[in-house]
């Protein structure tokens, strides 16, 4: 349905900083309505069950009725800086963001949802904006919370009792775990790119410990809260729990609990972050109706525009107001194969994996360092310096024909170390142009020089759980450490994060093998703060071997869609 409540340019935008605690009348400078007449009230207290005291902000229509309910959860700050301004010009390169002044970051922008008949609820958790509970990021704890306000806001008289979930990173990941527990009222929900397996996904790597983003997120935490000493040290933890324990079992959302009908958003852009648990929530939640939109750009400019505003509007108005809209009618797998940088084509389809994939295998060869259809016969062994930040081993292999690789890789490598008993092992998918020049893609936190696909694992945390494992897809228990002698060749499967790119006839594959980060460093000119993943806590030492070709079945699985 179209939005005819076009605002009016004569009334003057509120200040944020001129809202006060209980109900406002105020304008908001919406970006696709002009400027429009809502009332928000701020700081409402919502009591749980233990008698902690959370507080939200509300952003309801002008007018009387009861609508349905938009809401976001997260410590961040219910008041926070609007338009992301807190990342500032230490992150250069987010791309358009066009919000309201009243939008924290990764939120529902109340500008749009209330002209179009929708309350904004924004929850501060536990522990932040106020409530002096325990802050324990992405937990069963949080969830509680969050269903108790999702059916507190039910029984509101602004509410026609359907709420639908929604937001960004954080915001998408207290989505995985609340519906988990199924609250009665939760109707949908739109969880944007978020990861829901804490260890696996942002904590450790393939095994090894993120040093990087991890540290520099909860450090963040800590920051915003200064007057909060019951913060979870999860730096810590991390040190104290280097296998996936209970401890880390229980930061894992139960998805096979979800039956909410979903619309989650993945990026082949945010590997090694939200990528990997946005295509695990849709593949494992439980949901009968269920949609996932895949893209490959920038992941804050892809949340607010104004394409996938509809998008999440149509969705929340079939389940949330009941309008007949023919939602259903939506594919139910939308993704995007890249060629280049922000160029790509939108294709549909029933399921993730995609159903009309061939899994094939390219085999290495340490004698021309190509990759080939066949693997060779004679063993032949490369190496490389695991302290150098420059050698690495790279295989190639050159596209006879237009092909489109849309999917989860899988790296096999018999691998060995000369003197140590465990090696990091760090892997790459490049595209190369017909020149042999590097395609970039958008990557991790917004960068541009990225590459097509990420994979790292630590040798000792080689276990695999056969059950879950796939073609495609090695699932590592990392419950159990398997150190290796000096020179003992093991096999190793590294899983490579999902991606969908489109390689051309005499365009390449690169793989890239080494022993340290492939793409590098800070993406911000500021010392001291990676916003990237780092893995500066390895346990490289000397020269990794990597062995192919006779005994050697060293290769690359590659999703070859047809």
């Amino acid at each position: 349905m179209i939005n005819n409540n076009l605002g009016n340019p004569q009334l003057e935008v509120t200040h944020v900083e001129d809202v006060k605690d209980g109900i406002n009348q105020i304008v908001v400078d919406s970006i696709q309505y002009g400027n429009q007449e809502m009332i928000m009230e701020k700081n409402v207290p919502v009591t749980m069950k233990d008698g902690e005291i959370l507080y939200v902000n509300i952003f309801r229509p002008k007018k009387d009725g009861q609508f349905p309910v938009v809401m976001s959860s997260d410590t961040y700050g219910k008041d926070n800086k609007p338009k992301i301004t807190n990342m500032g010009a230490a992150w250069p390169t987010l791309g358009a963001i066009p919000t309201s002044s009243f939008t924290p970051e990764e939120s529902p922008d109340p500008g749009y949802w209330v002209p179009n008949d929708y309350v904004v609820v924004k929850v501060a958790l536990r522990g932040s904006a106020g409530s002096n509970g325990v802050l324990s990021p992405w937990s069963k704890r949080e969830a509680e919370d969050y269903y108790e306000v999702i059916e507190w806001a039910a029984q509101q008289e602004w509410s026609n009792g359907n709420i639908g979930t929604n937001g960004v990173s954080y915001l998408a990941v207290t989505q995985w775990w609340v519906a988990s527990l199924n609250p009665p009222h939760l109707k949908a929900m739109i969880p944007w790119e978020g990861l829901n397996d804490m260890y696996r996904e942002v904590a450790f790597h393939g095994g090894i410990p993120d040093t990087g983003f991890f540290h520099f997120w909860i450090q963040g935490i800590f920051a915003r809260w200064t007057d909060n000493p019951n913060i979870e040290g999860l730096i810590q933890a991390q040190q104290d729990h280097p296998l996936f324990d209970d401890f880390w079992k229980q930061r894992q959302a139960p998805l096979s609990n979800i039956t909410t009908p979903l619309l989650t958003c993945a990026s082949w852009s945010t590997q090694g972050l939200h990528n990997r648990g946005s295509f695990e929530g849709f593949k494992q939640a439980s949901s009968k109706d269920k949609w996932l939109y895949i893209h490959g750009r920038k992941e804050w400019e892809s949340y607010y525009a104004r394409e996938n505003l509809e998008r999440q509007r149509e969705f929340f108005d079939y389940y949330l107001k009941e309008e007949d809209n023919d939602w259903l009618e939506t594919p139910r797998v939308i993704y995007e194969v890249r060629d280049q940088f922000y160029r790509g084509e939108f294709k549909n389809a029933d399921q993730f994996p995609l159903p009309n994939t061939n899994y094939k295998a390219l085999y290495l060869n340490n004698s021309d360092m190509s990759l080939s259809k066949t693997q060779v016969s004679n063993d032949l062994v490369a190496a490389y310096d695991s302290e150098s930040d420059d050698d690495e081993l790279r295989y190639v292999y050159t596209f006879e024909q237009d092909t489109e690789l849309t999917g989860n890789m899988k790296l096999k490598l018999w691998v060995a170390a000369e003197n140590a008993e465990d090696l990091d092992i760090f892997a790459g998918i490049k595209k190369l142009d017909r020149r042999g020049n590097e395609v970039h893609f958008p990557d991790f936190n917004h960068i541009e020089k990225g590459q097509v696909a990420t994979g790292w694992l630590r040798v000792s945390h080689r276990e695999l759980d056969e059950t879950k494992s796939t073609i495609a897809q090695p699932w590592h228990t990392h419950e159990h450490e398997q150190k290796v002698s000096p020179n003992e060749i093991v096999p190793v499967e590294i899983e490579l994060l999902p991606s969908g790119t489109l390689f051309k006839k005499g365009e390449s594959l690169a793989v890239v093998v080494k022993g340290n980060e492939i793409i590098k460093g800070n993406s911000t000119p500021l010392p001291n703060m990676k916003t990237r993943y780092e893995h500066e806590d390895t346990v490289n030492k000397g020269n990794h071997l990597v062995y192919t070709g006779g005994d050697y079945d060293s290769h690359l699985i590659i999703p070859v869609i047809e």
